[in-house]
């Protein structure tokens, strides 16, 4: 790598005087690195996913061809959930259920999860830190630790493989570093060639009910009359798309808002509220991903993300019909 090569060149006296943003520099090139090495490589893995609820155990194949990157991820565990990437489309199969969900795919990564990426946005609320690590599945490997400047989002710690910068641990952590999610690879390979049947689906789907999320549609008055706005955010967090959508088990098309921090997202749901009358505000948590939910004009607003519970929390109150206020960021917290 290029600060290796130079320190280098520059003897023993050159290493000891590297600017202070060398380490962080390095840690932008390995997080670019994993990131081709998600979307362009072939590999193959069993994987355990561990929450403070549950650990599961998944198989990925993800392949790249012609027309683009398929990928196959199979719950081994449980319910036997499949899910299927195709260069246009994404398909969830859900047997236990009978109903197989089909969206648009929106990305060229990886279904593993959403990792960071380099970029000003990582630079101005997270730290970044890269160091040697101990073997992995027989692999020499970087640490990379991404910590979060405030308390409004997740850290990351990951494992990249030193020759292809695969993740082959990543655990998500919260602002005191302590672990709230783990992505851990207990067996991978990476073959030059995966047969195209690897990523067809296993399960056959015949008689199971097709419900497919549409993401263009004319907004309905019931759901959006005049739009809907944030009155304050998080400190980086910006509105970057909203749209009506249908969605599975819902009867009315409801609002889509989208707010990101340039890698953290949390999308918030906008539907009609209950005619009984409005419940109370409630939350819930599964592994790294937090959702809340409040009555807002008669409406219920949820808000879901990969971040923590009172930045989803935030988020949701901050909500309301386009006349209302604009948007201010909320101060950091003390």
């Amino acid at each position: 790598m290029r600060l290796a090569c130079a320190a280098i060149a520059l003897g023993s006296l050159g290493l000891l005087a590297q600017p202070a943003g060398a380490a962080e520099d390095d840690a932008r090139d390995w997080l670019a690195r994993m990131g081709e090495t998600l979307s362009s490589r072939n590999y193959v893995g069993l994987f355990t996913h561990t929450t403070s609820r549950q650990s599961e155990t998944m198989r990925i194949v993800h392949r790249v061809g012609k027309n683009g990157s398929t990928e196959r991820l199979v719950s081994l565990d449980g319910s036997g959930r499949e899910i299927v990437r195709t260069p246009k489309e994404v398909h969830v199969y859900l047997p236990d259920r009978k109903v197989v969900l089909v969206e648009p795919r929106t990305d060229d990564g990886s279904l593993l999860k959403s990792l960071p990426a380099p970029g000003p946005e990582l630079d101005a609320f997270y730290d970044l830190k890269v160091r040697d690590g101990h073997k992995l599945l027989g692999r020499e490997v970087r640490v990379v630790d991404i910590r979060p400047r405030d308390a409004f989002r997740y850290g990351y710690r990951l494992w990249l493989d030193e020759e292809t910068a695969m993740p082959l641990r990543t655990v998500v952590v919260d602002g005191f570093g302590r672990p709230v999610e783990l992505v851990n690879f207990t067996q991978l390979d990476m073959p030059q060639k995966i047969d195209a049947r690897e990523t067809e689906p296993s399960i056959d789907a015949a008689g199971y009910q097709w419900v497919r999320t549409s993401r263009k549609m004319a907004e309905p008055a019931q759901v959006a009359a005049a739009g809907w706005r944030p009155m304050r955010l998080p400190p980086g967090f910006r509105l970057v798309a909203s749209r009506v959508q249908t969605l599975p088990g819902v009867a009315m098309p409801v609002h889509h808002l989208i707010f990101s921090d340039g890698f953290a997202s949390i999308s918030v749901f906008i539907e009609p509220g209950n005619p009984a009358g409005p419940s109370p505000p409630q939350s819930s948590t599964v592994g790294s991903a937090n959702a809340f939910s409040t009555i807002v004009n008669g409406h219920v607003v949820t808000a879901v993300g990969e971040v923590p519970l009172e930045t989803v929390r935030d988020i949701a109150t901050s909500v309301v019909p386009a006349a209302g206020p604009s948007a201010t960021e909320s101060p950091p917290p003390r």
